[in-house]
């Protein structure tokens, strides 16, 4: 069955990256979730998209530019205009205590292609391994210079590269060659020749974001292994009924 990973949780409903939002999906019995992960200026790992803290919050600035206790001042509910109450921007340990006990798989995105963040690799694979999530995580990530460093920390965690924009024609190859299990294309440019190559080359294909129905259909028909939505629920319903 193609797997649902809620996109930062349940975004299409609730304040992306936030327990809530992580909460509401897991509430829908997706497969995983999606999240991603940068440092502070203390060195704190927290669960925020963006570099900057402007488009999700009521506040301004870099992440990099505020400690963990300064982050945690601002309201991430800001995105939904608020209507869901304070949420804090989670740090990744926090995420981890929650999701230990719960069936679910994350995502873990690096966010290391803007701002290359000191040790962010380390940080993530030791509080990985700490909480006891090896076999439930896999690791993506525009830099895949990233990727290459996770893959010599933690060889057993599967990892897959993230391509922005433009499909990368003989992905397949190219994934298998240097090690990713797994390849993540934006869903706008993604050709069902390339899923093809990925298949022959023993590489799942998990595509993002995936929010419209009759595309979500085309994927499951191409054999897509996995989406990443902002809407879990809705598709992960529509999955259950095909399936059924």
């Amino acid at each position: 069955m193609m797997k649902v990973f809620g996109h930062r949780g349940y975004s299409g409903m609730y304040p992306e990256n936030t327990m809530l939002s992580f909460q509401k999906a897991a509430d829908t019995g997706c497969y995983g979730i999606e999240l991603d992960v940068q440092l502070t200026k203390d060195g704190q790992l927290v669960v925020i998209h963006d570099e900057t803290i402007d488009r999700t919050t009521d506040g301004t600035g870099a992440v990099v530019d505020y400690t963990f206790e300064e982050l945690r001042r601002f309201d991430a509910s800001a995105i939904k205009g608020g209507t869901h109450g304070f949420q804090p921007i989670p740090s990744f340990e926090e995420y981890c205590e929650w999701v230990k006990e719960r069936d679910l798989v994350t995502n873990i995105e690096i966010k290391s292609g803007v701002y290359y963040y000191e040790d962010i690799e380390e940080k993530t694979v030791e509080m990985v391994r700490r909480f006891g999530l090896t076999d439930r995580v896999l690791f993506s990530s525009f830099n895949h210079a990233s990727l290459f460093r996770l893959q010599q920390l933690a060889p057993e965690i599967p990892r897959g590269a993230l391509v922005e924009y433009v499909d990368l024609g003989n992905a397949g190859y190219y994934c298998e060659r240097y090690g990713f299990q797994n390849y993540h294309p934006g869903v706008e440019w993604l050709t069902e020749e390339n899923v093809k190559n990925c298949k022959a080359h023993g590489v799942g294909v998990n595509v993002w974001t995936v929010n419209d129905m009759g595309v979500l259909e085309k994927l499951y028909e191409w054999g897509c292994d996995g989406v990443f939505t902002n809407y879990p629920g809705v598709c992960k319903a529509w999955l259950d009924t095909r399936e059924a």
